[in-house]
């Protein structure tokens, strides 16, 4: 069996279309209807290629006759030479713009392909009325004894310019679409798996959850799963963009489609299909490259406007010199034809996305995935930045330092018991480190009545008739249990940057558990890089303030939202906002959810086994801080090049309109259509080049 690739259904191999790459790779697919959106990019883009060449060849053609060696063929005038080379053009090559400008009057608006198909129809008719006139009918236009009186040379050549230009934009958005089909590529096609005593091979999509298979050094790891044996370094730099391959033993996670490089590695799988680390990658690159960034939807208001004025313009521009100006109906004609062509928003159109394409797909590439382009564009205007403490700005794997005993009936073993069986089955980080140390204690824990679990506070547990609670102090004041009698001990750890667990039984405090986490390696210099590009940096934390205060110093970090329930981080992030703040808000993207849903932009950090339960509009694979400044430093660089398509689209409309128009007419110069159409073409050329130079940048890191 093998999954399509469009729809993702399972398809037996042997009733499948199939279609080969040129790189040998074999998608199948389920249905014709699936191989033709599989084609349907590939087939465009050669349709394309083929009307550029036809359209552009006709013309240089028609050019060679009319203006280079005008021959007139026995029985054949020249005008009709011209005509019969430029009329295919016209009606083949420009068909495409006759349906889009039918579209666009059906849905009562105007765009590109409307200027397109008024300029060139108009340049082909009259043109065709001067080749006809005094043989099908009487001559209507005064003749001016020159070949300028017609235009098929330029009709034609408009028509090959644009072609050309379209051309050229959609080898960028193949480039997208050929960077997605690479991803797919990295999926292995077969692998090991063992059933009963037997290895076999089978195809990488019939794998279930929870089937075993075995990944050989120099392999590629077939799906996301969960070390059972071995221990071997894998090279993740696919996925994650980390060039050191990082060491897996038993219990540790890898990604499907990353290799294997030294040992041989027995693995559970725990996610295939869709729900695989690679094919979550995939999908959010192409929502991305999908999605309509807030730019764009500018720009496309504007068009929606400067289409109708442009067709204005191009009336009044031939009226006024027509009617007024007294010039040849020829030279006005001139004028209108090359406003119509000239101010053409094709560069306008793809201005955005082809940035949005290339930042896209080069975030994903140093493992930085960023859900849409609104995210792409929003991000680089951020002025604060929250970052969650545990898991974050931390390893997220506390562990204890200190018991203390508070009541000489108890030890230490006591505290640490009693703690550890209201802990049993919590997936909190402290719960975990309390968990932990009695494992190493070898403590035997016996399984308590009930427990109840109070976010942000603490846990109780009755057992053998008694209560067992452990958490803070709020936690201790909502039971009545005071605590102001150990303040000091408390804060004296808490000067330390420990956090204090306060374990309670039979409603008597026995003892402090205090437990300390371990900085990120980079956090310290990430937080030093955002504040040097000007950034507001806070740490948010459940912990009381006097922790949280130390852990902030030893990072650098000097603003502090302390004793926060985690219900209440997006509470702090509105306060933030209402401020007038961009807030970017870091964090797990499982636990901080709310924050990050709240957040202008959501961030979520060290979800590369996770990927498709993360909130945030940007997700950073690798568990590496220094990627947040990476993340801003990309939007700013691919906002930038949206700027600078957009200034460069409008240059060449904007700036040569009234040249068009005429107003350098009494100066002697007038602008032929076949350089509108050039100039046209040009922007389409310099906006899609401009996007391209984004496959320069380098991550930024510190």
């Amino acid at each position: 069996m093998a999954k399509d690739l469009i729809c993702g259904m399972y398809v037996d191999e042997s009733k499948a279309k199939f279609k080969t790459t040129q790189e040998g790779t074999a998608y199948y697919f389920c249905s014709g209807n699936c191989l033709e959106a599989f084609l349907k990019p590939e087939k465009e883009k050669r349709n394309l290629k083929y009307l550029t060449a036809f359209s552009l060849g006709f013309g240089l053609v028609t050019a060679f006759f009319e203006y280079i060696y005008r021959v007139s063929f026995p029985g054949l005038p020249n005008y009709i030479l011209l005509f019969l080379l430029a009329t295919p053009v016209q009606f083949i090559g420009g068909w495409r713009f006759y349906r889009g400008a039918v579209d666009a009057v059906k849905a009562k608006q105007a765009n590109m392909d409307s200027l397109i198909a008024i300029g060139t129809s108009a340049a082909w008719i009259y043109s065709t009325i001067i080749a006809f006139q005094g043989i099908l009918w009487p001559a209507i236009f005064p003749s001016t004894g020159g070949m300028t009186e017609v235009y098929f040379t330029e009709s034609g050549l408009i028509i090959g310019f644009i072609m050309l230009g379209k051309y050229l934009e959609h080898l960028v958005k193949g480039r997208a679409s050929q960077a997605i089909r690479k991803l797919v590529d990295l999926q292995p096609k077969l692998a090991t798996i063992i059933r009963g005593e037997n290895e076999m091979q089978i195809p990488v999509e019939q794998i279930k959850v929870g089937d075993i298979f075995i990944a050989k050094p120099g392999e590629k790891i077939a799906v996301d799963g969960i070390v059972l044996e071995g221990s071997s370094s894998v090279d993740q730099s696919m996925i994650t963009g980390e060039s050191i391959p990082a060491g897996k033993k038993p219990g540790d996670e890898v990604i499907g489609a990353t290799i294997n490089k030294s040992g041989l590695l027995k693995v559970k799988a725990a996610r295939v299909g869709e729900a695989t680390t690679l094919a979550q990658i995939v999908k959010m690159v192409q929502d991305a490259i999908r999605s309509r960034a807030p730019m764009q939807r500018l720009a496309d208001l504007i068009s929606s406007y400067f289409v109708p004025i442009v067709i204005l313009i191009s009336v009044l521009s031939f009226l006024f010199w027509y009617f007024i100006a007294g010039l040849h109906f020829p030279m006005a004609m001139t004028m209108l034809i090359s406003v119509l062509i000239i101010a053409c928003p094709c560069a306008l159109g793809i201005a955005t996305p082809s940035a949005i394409m290339i930042g896209a797909g080069k975030g994903a590439q140093n493992g930085i995935l960023v859900k849409s382009g609104e995210f792409l564009e929003k991000t680089h205007k951020i002025t604060s930045i929250i970052f969650d403490k545990t898991g974050t700005l931390t390893k997220g794997e506390p562990s204890v330092t200190n018991v203390v005993v508070l009541d000489s009936k108890f030890v230490e073993n006591d505290v640490t018991k009693f703690a550890a069986i209201a802990e049993k089955g919590s997936e909190h980080p402290l719960g975990q480190a309390i968990l932990k140390k009695s494992d190493e204690m070898k403590l035997q824990l016996p399984k308590a009545e009930s427990y109840q679990t109070v976010a942000g506070k603490g846990i109780k547990a009755d057992y053998k008739n008694k209560t067992i609670l452990v958490g803070n102090r709020l936690f201790m004041r909502d039971y009545r249990i005071p605590s102001d009698n150990i303040e000091n001990q408390i804060q004296k750890l808490e000067n330390e940057g420990k956090t204090v667990v306060l374990a309670a039984y039979d409603k008597k405090i026995i003892g402090l558990i205090a437990i300390a986490d371990t900085l990120k390696e980079n956090s310290k210099d990430a937080i030093e890089k955002l504040k040097t590009m000007g950034k507001e940096v806070w740490m948010i934390t459940g912990d009381n303030e006097r922790t949280a205060k130390a852990i902030a110093l030893q990072l650098g970090i000097d603003n502090v939202m302390a004793e926060v329930l985690p219900q209440d981080k997006a509470k702090k992030v509105k306060e933030l906002q209402e401020k007038g703040k961009i807030v970017a808000a870091v964090g797990d993207g499982i636990n901080d959810a709310p924050m990050l849903a709240k957040a202008d932009v959501g961030i979520a950090i060290g979800a590369g086994t996770d990927i498709a339960k993360e909130t945030g509009g940007i997700v950073l694979i690798k568990n590496d801080l220094r990627d947040v400044v990476t993340a801003i430093d990309l939007s700013k660089r691919t906002v930038a090049k949206m700027k600078q398509n957009l200034f460069w689209a409008f240059f060449y409309n904007v700036s040569l309109i009234p040249v068009a128009a005429g107003v350098l007419y009494p100066f002697g110069i007038l602008l032929n259509p076949i350089f509108a159409a050039i100039a046209m073409a040009s922007s389409s050329i310099t906006v899609v080049g401009n996007a391209m130079l984004l496959n320069r940048y380098k991550a930024r890191i510190a």
